[in-house]
């Protein structure tokens, strides 16, 4: 493994005495937009050193979403700050031969490379899994696309969207009844597509230490959307029946089901089991439901539920949802608030678990979003800021044995940009 003293500079190091579990493992990423870049930053929260090789332009994602409403000079862009995290950046131009020859050198200190190039332009770069595998051996090559490397539609471009939420049924099956598909959380998709990534990283890092071997990794967008959804699929593979769009009064469950409170403020249920139809009914203060015949059997719930959506509904409006909330805790029901991203940030379960810890930035401190998981004893916390583009361009070339005159030389003939590391306006 390459082990180099320069990982994770952009924001320092990470608090406490425990290590990443990927310190030592060099990432070269040639990615934009989320998804890939999403999986790289997950590597350096694991202490990988993670190489972002970007246009001289910069990554299109960055300033995309910037907040709208943040104030002042000294903006930091959040959005791009997530899937960037822990990196160090090097600017260059990869279509010209010395661009190509600086990237080059840069992947053969590697362990992994992950590009979200198409296979022809992967191909047009020199950049493909072959040419790849001859020039650092052993290495391992992954590709995160719309909908895969092979295939008939191996060249089309997606992003989360369009392949994700749309091709693979996603959209359609959040649809109630009739209705227009639901829009989607921005990235999501993307984020879920990052995490499979960074799962066959780590499988295809194993196995190359095992055999010595290259190893090339293919993971997209469309095939991680069907596998979030392998439950409902399996039952149209075998039953080749499409499932129905239901909206409330057409749910299969009784307490399978959302519901608003007295403060229109809602909340989820999730009890199957039939054992918790009658506590339920006794809890709302409607024990006549037990016997009501429409109600008395799941079939007769299911045949009556939009009847009994609306009795629900009623129930539950004489109390608000922290009422209800303290009521379902007291009885073992299993239930959830349906939050904003504003109670997210507040919610202190969430705070509990560091899910958003603080990440120093010259502009000032900010909070982030945690990747969704812990191992005891190592360190898998965010390891600084994202870079500016081409931040780390002359430290990442003296590495690669290119000095400071050479540096000068590629800059002035555009091959190269040398950023700076953001300093706080005099205005703040």
């Amino acid at each position: 493994m390459t082990n180099n003293s320069g990982a994770n500079s952009p924001g320092g190091s990470a608090t406490g005495a425990s290590i990443g579990p990927l310190a030592g493992v060099r990432v070269v990423e040639i990615a934009s937009w989320v998804a890939a870049p999403s999986a790289g930053a997950v590597l350096a929260d694991m202490g990988a050193d993670v190489v972002k090789i970007e246009p001289i332009s910069g990554d299109a994602m960055r300033g995309l979403l910037r907040p709208a409403r943040q104030a002042g000079p000294d903006r930091i862009d959040h959005p791009f700050q997530v899937s960037n995290r822990g990196k160090r950046s090097v600017a260059l131009d990869l279509g010209s031969d010395a661009g190509s020859e600086v990237a080059k050198k840069l992947i053969a200190t590697a362990n992994v490379l992950i590009v979200n190039l198409l296979p022809q332009r992967q191909e047009r770069f020199g950049l493909d899994p072959a040419s790849i595998a001859a020039l650092r051996p052993g290495i391992v090559h992954a590709t995160m696309t719309g909908y895969g490397v092979d295939g008939p539609e191996a060249w089309r471009p997606g992003y989360d969207v369009t392949a994700f939420f749309g091709r693979s049924g996603a959209y359609d099956n959040m649809r109630e009844g009739d209705g227009a598909p639901p829009r989607a959380p921005v990235g999501q998709g993307d984020h879920a597509a990052g995490l499979a990534m960074t799962t066959a990283v780590l499988a295809a890092l194993r196995l190359a230490e095992q055999t010595g071997e290259t190893q090339v990794v293919d993971v997209n967008l469309f095939a991680t959307a069907i596998w979030t959804q392998a439950s409902e699929m399996a039952s149209v593979l075998a039953d080749g029946r499409q499932p129905t769009n239901r909206d409330r009064s057409q749910s299969i469950g009784a307490l399978t089901n959302r519901f608003p409170c007295g403060d229109d403020r809602w909340v989820v249920l999730n009890m199957p089991e039939e054992h918790w139809w009658p506590r339920f009914a006794n809890t709302v203060g409607r024990s006549e439901w037990i016997e009501d015949p429409r109600f008395a059997t799941v079939r007769d719930r299911f045949g009556n539920m939009a009847d009994l959506v609306v009795a629900i509904d009623e129930a539950l409006s004489h109390r608000d949802l922290a009422a209800w909330g303290a009521i379902f805790d007291e009885e073992g029901f299993i239930w959830g608030p349906i939050q904003t991203y504003l109670e997210v940030a507040s919610d202190p379960q969430a705070v509990a678990t560091d899910r958003f810890p603080l990440t120093e930035h010259p502009y000032g401190a900010f909070r982030t979003v945690a990747v969704p998981l812990k191992i005891a004893g190592a360190d898998v916390s965010p390891k600084g800021r994202a870079p500016e583009t081409g931040e780390h361009t002359t430290e990442l070339l003296a590495e690669v044995g290119i000095d400071a005159i050479e540096v000068e030389k590629l800059e002035s003939n555009g091959v190269v940009a040398v950023g700076a590391r953001p300093r706080r306006s005099i205005e703040n």
